[in-house]
């Protein structure tokens, strides 16, 4: 049986994950910006979403089922061993089947043929998650192992890029050093398989049980890779490299700001799998409710400060070259809420409750919709065209998910008080408005104006005694109080 260790404990280890991953594109984004340019940083961009759709098959949606599936039979070792490794047979199966495609693709594509070098080193992103199993330790809440080995290869590609990136020609080299940081730790899983299951064949196999499942999610999966990478692909298509840079630029904020506010979300999918399973109804009302009531508190100040600061974030993580890229990232910032909300709702709610072909559907509406979009404003708007279209996809998959959830949508709500968070918001933009206009250089502007900001949102909430927050510093005092007395006998 497998140790479970607290959620606190698992946020905690998932914030420090998130943390570095914050960190390591805010060090290595300005240095690769300024000298691969926007036309080196969209090439690799183009061919890390092309990529995204093969391995997005290869996988079948097992990275969300797998947790699940992993979650549900964590405390039977011979029965984990047989999960594990029929998903993991599927997943091979699959792997080689889109490799063959892949490579007739590389052939025949002038588009991806021109630059076939970097295609080719950009595949082995396939490779890698196949033989990942992060469903796995991540169904058993193996963070502290994820945190420690995911920061351990990002330090490693942090050094390779600043030893060997040097040129706007070592575009390859960038890529080949973006998959070591990203998915090359995967290796490591693979060998540290035997601690959790039984390598050898267990025996009365059956993949077809988890067929019917994994297609859900693997729909699902096809529509999410549709409207997360489409805009990349048709940018790449439609346009050129350097709008694809200056896209990319705006996105790699997004993403950042995403996985700070997804992290607690992301440690609860195998323990509200585990709670729904043991029919624990309560506990999983209960921790819902705080993920959807953090979201909020934490999407919603981000969002409006990096919608006033995003030419000093541009600027400063990208440089002069990237200025078109501050329109694209207002324009996308409200992604932030609307997805931090949607992976509550879709992964955290519905898919435990074995409700994952409605997930599906929301996000069937969103590639549509994504689809629709970019069609008709790539041409005329270029970047921001594909911003606006995700920024409306998003959109869409929320308001749909809502409609949902529309008999538990109050309940699952009740404990976040909009009005609070906003009056917080107001006088956070009131305070820290002025630096803007100081003419300070970018970094100093962003530093000063973040600490007023969120000292000031995080002081207001205090005063109206805003749930999430109040709770956090009833609890600190607790800790102090008890520290202090404990000290004292």
């Amino acid at each position: 049986m497998v140790k479970m260790r607290s959620v606190k404990y698992n946020f905690i280890m998932n914030v420090i994950l998130t943390a570095s991953t914050m960190i390591f594109p805010l060090v290595t984004f300005p240095y690769i910006s300024r000298i691969l340019l926007p036309a080196g940083v969209g090439k690799v961009n183009f061919a890390t979403s092309v990529v995204s759709y093969f391995s997005m098959i290869a996988m079948l949606g097992v990275p969300t089922y797998g947790v699940r599936a992993c979650a549900q039979v964590r405390d039977n070792r011979e029965e984990l061993s047989r999960t594990v490794q029929e998903i993991l047979l599927i997943n091979i199966i699959m792997g080689s089947i889109m490799y063959a495609f892949y490579f007739l693709a590389l052939w025949n594509v002038p588009r991806l043929r021109s630059d076939a070098t970097l295609f080719y080193v950009m595949s082995t992103t396939i490779f890698f998650n196949v033989i990942g199993v992060e469903w796995l330790y991540k169904g058993l809440e193996q963070y502290s192992y994820i945190t420690a080995r995911s920061i351990a290869f990002k330090f490693i590609g942090l050094l390779l890029m600043f030893i060997f990136v040097k040129a706007k020609e070592d575009y390859v080299i960038y890529g080949a050093i973006t998959i070591v940081a990203g998915v090359g730790s995967n290796i490591l899983n693979f060998f540290n398989l035997r601690k959790y299951i039984d390598l050898r064949p267990v025996g009365q196999y059956c993949l077809q049980k988890h067929l019917k499942a994994v297609m859900v999610f693997f729909l699902m999966s096809v529509a999410t890779t549709i409207y997360t990478n489409l805009d990349t692909v048709m940018l790449g298509f439609m346009k050129d490299d350097i709008e694809v840079g200056y896209y990319t630029a705006a996105v790699k904020v997004k993403t950042i700001l995403v996985s700070f506010v997804t992290a607690l979300s992301t440690v609860l999918l195998p323990r509200v799998s585990y709670y729904v399973e043991h029919s624990l109804q309560e506990e999983f009302i209960k921790v819902s409710r705080k993920a959807l009531n953090f979201v909020v508190v934490a999407a919603v100040p981000v969002t409006i400060y990096f919608i006033l600061y995003a030419q000093e974030a541009i600027l400063l993580l990208s440089g002069k070259d990237f200025g078109n890229a501050v329109l694209p990232m207002q324009i996308i910032m409200p992604t932030v809420l609307f997805i931090g909300i949607t992976n509550v709702l879709g992964i955290q709610i519905l898919v435990p409750l074995g409700k994952e072909k409605l997930v599906f559907y929301s996000v069937l509406i969103g590639a549509i919709v994504d689809l629709i979009i970019n069609i008709i404003c790539i041409p005329y708007m270029a970047s921001a065209g594909a911003a606006l279209g995700t920024v409306i996809a998003e959109l869409a998959v929320w308001i749909v998910q809502i409609q949902m959830l529309r008999g538990q949508i109050k309940d699952l709500f009740r404990e976040v008080q909009i009005g609070k968070i906003l009056v917080a918001i107001a006088c956070s933009v009131l305070t820290c408005w002025w630096v803007k206009d100081i003419g300070w250089i970018n970094f100093l502007t962003l530093a000063i104006s973040a600490c007023i900001f969120v000292g000031s949102y995080i002081i207001v909430l205090i005063i109206v005694k805003e749930n999430f927050v109040w709770n956090i510093v009833n609890e600190l005092i607790m800790r102090i109080r008890w520290t202090i007395w404990k000290k004292r006998r």
